[in-house]
Parts: structure tokens; C-alpha cells; sequence
């Protein structure tokens, strides 16, 4: 049987405090993880075990234009977090998006729950699906995606375009890049 595993990616804001809730500010936990050991942490706690496994690597896009970053075109289905930006790409079901780091109720960074497969705010224990769709919780609306498009061999996030399911419904749905 496996033992539950969680990930903790980063902590976005610590001014929002929530009544009974504990939180990690973004500054502490970048104070005592250094991003050589947070990648070592994120390939010791998920392997590749089965062929439903959705690998998470940390990797920094290029910021090819001042409201863009671009990534390598995944090869795989897997998740990259990209903590300057604060994005989540995503390749799940031969598709791609990208995501904000932030839970949409409280702001609060997610977590990959490798033996759910699905996303899951620490907070208040929102659920959510690898293509951000809401499934459980107290937030009310899927996580908030960014537009993107594939130039190549690479995807291109575009920053200004930042999408929320319960106010732009076809945008949100629109922001993804089919393969």
C-alpha cells in the first residue's frame, strides 16, 4: 500500500490569514528550501510507479518577452512548476495548460497529491482535477488558467491573459493547447 504524499509547492501570500488556518509564507518556505533540494524532494516523493503517474519537475521558463514565458513542448504527460512566475504547466490527456500556483479561494499554493492524481489546496482542502477543474472543497469556481499557444516546439504562456472559470467561461475553456 502506498503511503499518502503530498507537495508542497510554494506559499504565494502571507498577509491573508484564514480563522483557525496555519500557513507557510512564500519568503519562509524559500528560506528553508533551497531549490536544489526542493527538486530532489519532488523526485524522491514522485516517481514514475504506474502508467497513470503525472511526474512534477520544478523548471524556470524563458521570459521571452516582458508579459510571456516559454516552455520546452512537453514530451510527456507531467507537470512543471515554475515558481518565479508562479505557473503550473501542465500536459494531461495530450493537452496543455497552464495554471496559476494559487488556489482561487484563498491564494494559497496547491499541492500534488501523486496518489490521487489531482491538485489539492493544504488550506482548506480544495480538489481539484490535473486540467484545473474544480472537484471538492470550499473554493467555488476550477483553478485560474493562463492563455497559451505552441510556437514550435515550445509553449507560450502569456501572462496578461489570466482567465477565471465562474467570469470568462469560454476563455478559460479555450486556454489550452490540444496536441
Amino acid at each position: 500500500m502506498k503511503a499518502n504524499r503530498t507537495l508542497d509547492v510554494v506559499s504565494l501570500r502571507s498577509d491573508e490569514r484564514c480563522d483557525g488556518c496555519e500557513r507557510t509564507s512564500r519568503r519562509r518556505f524559500l528560506g528553508q528550501v533551497s531549490s536544489g533540494a526542493l527538486a530532489a524532494a519532488i523526485a524522491a516523493e514522485l516517481t514514475l510507479s504506474d502508467a497513470a503517474a503525472l511526474p512534477v519537475t520544478e523548471s524556470a521558463g524563458r521570459q521571452t518577452h516582458p508579459d510571456e514565458r516559454t516552455y520546452p513542448l512537453p514530451a510527456a504527460d507531467g507537470a512543471t512548476i515554475d515558481r518565479d512566475a508562479q505557473i503550473i504547466l501542465v500536459r494531461y490527456q495530450n493537452r496543455i495548460f497552464a495554471f496559476g500556483l494559487a488556489c482561487p479561494h484563498e491564494n494559497t499554493a496547491l499541492r500534488w497529491r501523486q496518489q490521487d492524481l489531482r491538485f489539492q489546496c493544504p488550506r482548506h482542502e480544495s480538489k481539484y482535477q490535473p486540467d484545473g477543474t474544480f472537484i471538492s472543497g470550499r473554493a467555488t469556481r476550477n483553478m485560474d488558467r493562463f492563455a497559451v499557444r505552441r510556437t514550435g516546439d515550445s509553449i507560450v504562456v502569456d501572462l496578461n491573459q489570466w482567465f477565471r472559470s465562474d467570469q470568462q467561461a469560454p476563455q478559460w475553456n479555450a486556454a489550452v493547447v490540444q496536441l
